[in-house]
């Protein structure tokens, strides 16, 4: 004889399932390392501070 099945514990992981799904193209999408983030920030601050230098003064 089958075991009885939860249908409520069926259907959320059924839900944590896609929602796992999802967040797993998200951040191959939309993610960064935290090396790829610091480079970043560290070369617009270099940017900015070049254009700060390069200002005339009115």
């Amino acid at each position: 004889m089958a075991q009885p099945v939860n249908l409520n514990r069926y259907r959320k992981t059924k839900a944590w399932a896609e929602k796992k799904a999802r967040a797993d193209e998200n951040a191959v999408k939309f993610g960064r390392s935290k090396g790829v983030k610091t480079r970043d920030r560290i070369q617009a601050n270099k940017t900015d501070r070049y254009h700060d230098g390069h200002k005339r003064e009115p």
